[in-house]
């Protein structure tokens, strides 16, 4: 059995694929750059709550103050204490009847809370302090969220 012999200026084949080396610097970036992209998915995440947080209670406060104008206006008859507000969310959702017998709805449902993942909402009337907590149980002046969180302005969720 002969063996082969050393030619020079001819290599051998070089082998395909990585080395142990390389395989471990790039598992140490990309772990590094998923590191840096978790805090900024974080941060996305909580701006799109915040987003239809605000959106929600935009649309809620928008259908209260139609119902206002409607009972302002005559369209329908209000309690005699409500001074024009809503009893609860549930009357914008259900509607009321005005003047030709036509149901008005303000609200087309409750929205559900983003940050709560619920549809229940704190209740504010005219007679309630700004800042309470709890609702006397009066028309619907106000809504806010329940969720004792913190936004990413600082700004407590509940008074926005």
């Amino acid at each position: 059995m002969t063996l082969p012999s050393f030619q020079p200026g001819v290599s051998a084949k070089p082998e395909r694929g990585f080395t142990l080396l390389e395989l471990i610097v790039a598992a140490t970036i990309l772990s590094i750059l998923t590191l840096m992209a978790l805090p900024l998915a974080r941060v996305t995440i909580q701006r799109e709550r915040e987003k239809q947080l605000r959106q929600a209670l935009w649309e809620m406060r928008d259908a209260i103050d139609r119902y206002k104008d409607a009972a302002d206006r005559g369209a329908f008859q209000p309690k005699l204490d409500s001074q024009g507000y809503p009893p609860d969310l549930e009357t914008l959702v259900k509607g009321v009847e005005i003047q030709g017998g036509k149901k008005v709805r303000f609200l087309r449902s409750i929205p559900t809370d983003p940050m709560t993942k619920s549809k229940e909402w704190g209740l504010r009337s005219m007679q309630d302090d700004p800042d309470s907590d709890s609702w006397g149980g009066q028309a619907v002046f106000d809504v806010y969220t329940k969720s004792q969180g913190t936004a990413l302005d600082d700004t407590k969720y509940k008074d926005w």
